[in-house]
């Protein structure tokens, strides 16, 4: 009996090693998947973000009124075709991510041609905006001089837009195939040249801040001419067949699924917008704005870490649902939040620690650093949220939920959120703190929802979804060579 006893407890601990051993096998193989596209992503969003603020330092030193255009311009019109465009490029990692999974290769190219389509209809859409940027300026009451250097600046900002059509859609398209490798070579070419292009531009040729902004240009559409020559010299032989008819085919629903995650982003991506324009109208707002832009420049350069994660989320948990695999999506989604979290918390206890002192970084001004010290605690808050959400928007978009996510993105910012912060801003005299509260408080609830529903969700049920729109979107690949009918089967 002692015997059987012993064999039994040797055989249990045979087995929980095999099963340890298991888990740390698919820990690693599911890391080395999820890293090989967040990290290239986040690399890639640095980059973009760098442009921006590598502009604003060289416009910056030109002259104040060309800086307050210029950041008129960057965060507020160029913000709102980055939010729209993005959001309606990330019906791209649905269609691609699960068609990836369920190995309809062909699909990559003509999905990615059909975005390519639509998006450049959108970017036509929103051209008027940044042809007319002066007049809108002046008509809601901006000052001349600014609305006549931002209407300038504006123009400049046109290729920008119609450059984002093309590399936002070429990098949903090949992080889905985890061959975004290309895009951190880019991204790294592209800081490098905007950097130096800038320094002699501006500097040297003195070319002052249109020297500036044609350096931009050549930034953001470097890594499109890049990206765009991977693709069709072999980059991706399995995915891209050439232009294709068949763009031009099914288009109005990837037009309705794009629409919905254009709503969905663009609803997360201008929140932090309306918290600088509730702040002008406060008291002493300069050093209220000053401080609020700095925390907010923070906070922006760690989106780009929640962006990337956004990102991995939405491919891997695509990728699975496309391979018919309920339980190794509900395995990534764990992964992806765990990794998220692990690092937002780690920010959120270095922004505790540190609190203004990292203010000097960007003024010399004590009245400023203090009330960067004073809101610092919500900056690190909104890290640690920013930690979990993106990764619940990036399941969402990789389960082909964008409708439902916009629902709630509308219920929680702007009927929750919002008009917390206006009360607590204004009404119990908190001021800026008040109103990023009330913020805080809109995204603590759609962060709730978002978890709701994702505990809930029958995975297995979503797998028959993927595949139902699989199948209804499939289109045979046109017949090569001496290929037959029969060759080609649909799944």
């Amino acid at each position: 009996m002692e015997e059987e006893g012993l064999q039994a407890e040797l055989l249990g601990k045979k087995r929980e090693g095999e099963e340890e051993e298991k888990l740390s096998r698919r820990l690693w193989e599911e890391n080395r998947k999820m890293w090989k596209v967040a990290a290239p992503g986040i690399f890639t969003r640095f980059s973009m973000f760098g442009v921006t603020v590598i502009s604003q330092a060289f416009v910056g030193h030109i002259g104040s009124t060309e800086l307050a255009a210029y950041a008129l311009v960057s965060t507020v019109l160029l913000r709102f075709a980055n939010g729209i465009l993005l959001g309606m490029a990330s019906a791209l990692e649905t269609l691609c991510g699960q068609s990836y999974g369920a190995k309809q290769y062909h699909m990559l190219g003509v999905y990615l041609q059909r975005s390519w389509i639509i998006l450049f209809g959108c970017s036509l859409f929103i051209l008027p905006i940044f042809v007319f940027t002066a007049p809108l300026l002046k008509l809601i009451g901006q000052e001349e001089s600014i609305a006549e250097t931002a209407g300038t600046i504006s123009k400049w900002f046109i290729p920008v837009v119609f450059s984002y059509a093309w590399a936002f859609t070429l990098q949903m398209y090949l992080q889905t195939q985890s061959k975004n490798f290309i895009i951190t070579y880019l991204a790294v070419v592209t800081l490098c040249l905007h950097l130096g292009l800038s320094w002699l531009m501006a500097v040297k040729l003195r070319l002052g801040i249109s020297g500036v902004l044609a350096s931009m240009i050549a930034a953001m559409w470097v890594p499109v001419i890049g990206q765009l020559g991977f693709v069709f010299f072999g980059g991706c032989p399995e995915t891209w067949n050439g232009f294709s008819v068949l763009a031009f085919s099914d288009l109005w629903p990837i037009v309705k699924l794009s629409m919905s995650s254009g709503v969905m982003l663009c609803l997360e991506l201008w929140y932090n917008t309306i918290l600088v324009l509730l702040t002008g109208y406060m008291k002493n707002a300069e050093v209220s704005l000053d401080a609020l832009s700095i925390c907010l420049n923070i906070n922006g350069w760690e989106m780009m870490i929640a962006i990337g994660f956004l990102g991995a989320a939405g491919v891997r948990v695509a990728n699975e649902l496309g391979a018919g695999s309920a339980k190794r999506a509900r395995f990534a989604i764990v992964n992806v939040a765990a990794t998220s979290f692990i690092i937002g918390f780690a920010l959120f206890t270095f922004f505790l620690f540190f609190r203004g002192r990292l203010a000097y970084i960007f003024t010399k001004s004590p009245e400023v650093a203090t009330a960067v010290a004073d809101l610092s605690p919500l900056l690190a808050f909104s890290i640690l949220l920013n930690s979990v959400q993106p990764v619940l928007s990036g399941v969402a978009i990789g389960a082909g939920w964008q409708g439902v996510v916009a629902y709630v993105n509308v219920t929680c910012y702007y009927l929750v959120g919002i008009p917390l912060g206006v009360v607590l801003g204004y009404l119990f005299g908190f001021l800026v703190k008040g109103i990023w509260m009330g913020m805080i408080l809109g995204t603590v609830v759609q962060t709730i929802v978002l978890l709701y529903i994702t505990s809930k969700t029958d995975w297995d049920k979503q797998v028959i979804l993927a595949k139902e729109r699989i199948n209804k979107w499939y289109t045979k690949e046109p017949i090569q060579g001496n290929e037959s009918i029969e060759d080609q089967q649909s799944p």
